[in-house]
């Protein structure tokens, strides 16, 4: 008797950057859940309906460009992405998908919003050229690839449990998952799916540990 690996699909279109979606399928393939990964999209062979999300477990939404244009692509899909999650489904978003899980605009999935980390007090990045952040992650210090990601921003009582996984060095939460109806929604600011070549591209020093073990653990956070 065979059993049906967990489907993951992972969204690939105009509203993610050349090669994110690639990354981001690299680290679920990497992790333990033995993920079938397909891309969804609006050029590719499965599209993204709720026929297709009724049948998976994971629905990934990589990094892109800018907020405003990414959500005129993916507005259409609010409701059938927030029926997926609120059914028992789990949402992991990077970088402009951790954007896009927040409310002004996105698909609001998240017990309070998301904002710019380079605009908040003491940021220790102003510019939204490719860098390197040093985020907390459970507590420890770990170097990430970032490009104007979001901090996420809760609500004073959250109405799901919240689990913050990382923090910016000024505090602000870089991390998280949570509960949304039945399902689990992990986000991340910075880039843990980045690997070596995405700091070599960008002419910065790749760091010892690049973060794929972080990545794998939001992946864990969301699956648990």
């Amino acid at each position: 008797m065979t059993t049906r690996r967990p489907l993951a699909l992972v969204y690939r279109g105009g509203a993610t950057g050349p090669g994110c979606p690639e990354s981001v399928a690299s680290l679920l393939r990497r992790s333990r859940w033995n993920f079938d990964i397909h891309y969804v999209g609006p050029r590719e062979e499965v599209k993204l309906t709720r026929a297709a999300l009724g049948v998976a477990t994971v629905y990934a939404q990589p990094g892109g460009a800018t907020l405003g244009p990414a959500w005129r692509r993916m507005r259409r899909h609010r409701d059938t992405i927030r029926g997926f999650v609120s059914g028992g489904g789990r949402y992991l978003g990077f970088c402009l998908g951790g954007y896009l899980a927040g409310a002004t605009p996105g698909f609001d999935l998240l017990p309070g919003d998301t904002d710019q980390y380079i605009a908040s007090a003491g940021a220790a990045v102003a510019s939204t050229d490719a860098t390197t952040v040093e985020v907390r992650w459970r507590g420890y210090r770990q170097p990430l690839y970032f490009q104007d990601g979001p901090m996420f921003e809760l609500n004073a009582a959250p109405a799901a449990p919240v689990e913050v996984i990382a923090n910016y060095a000024n505090g602000q939460v870089a991390a998280l998952a949570t509960d949304f109806g039945s399902g689990r929604v992990g986000v991340v600011g910075p880039h843990p799916e980045a690997d070596a070549d995405w700091f070599a591209d960008s002419g910065l020093r790749t760091p010892e540990s690049t973060g794929v073990a972080a990545g794998l653990d939001l992946i864990d956070a969301v699956m648990c």
